[in-house]
């Protein structure tokens, strides 16, 4: 089992900055490839960034690219997402997600197979 408890949301301006954490227990992450997801209201879950076990590899939504980073520190755990010139459309309830059958990044929702309760994020215009 991997209990994944989210942090960091909250409410900010257009183009402000938000870092959120994701700090794991249960298991340590550093077998698992991890990736951050987003559900804006009344839309289905997105995919929005994910990292190899090692940090090597990364992916990011089309949509975040230039804005975001994701990172991880497998010493403590923790994978963080950094947010930059956020903008409205970024609002909604962030996710984080861990692989535990992979070592390699997916962008794909199923491929995870624990989550986090997660954490909204509100960006006003």
């Amino acid at each position: 089992q991997v209990q994944l408890v989210e942090s960091g949301g909250g409410l900010v301006q257009a183009g402000g900055s938000l870092r959120l954490s994701c700090a794991a227990s249960g298991r340590t992450l550093g077998s698992y490839a991890m990736g951050w997801f987003r559900q804006a209201p009344g839309k289905e879950r997105a995919f929005v960034a994910s990292i190899s076990v090692s940090g090597g590899r990364k992916y990011y939504a089309d949509s975040v690219k230039g804005r975001f980073t994701i990172s991880r520190d497998n010493t403590k755990n923790t994978v963080y997402l950094q947010m930059n010139s956020l903008e409205a459309e970024d609002t909604g309830v962030y996710y984080c997600a861990a692989d535990t059958t992979s070592s390699w990044p997916s962008v794909t929702y199923g491929s995870y197979d624990y989550w986090g309760q997660g954490t909204q994020v509100t960006v006003s215009s």
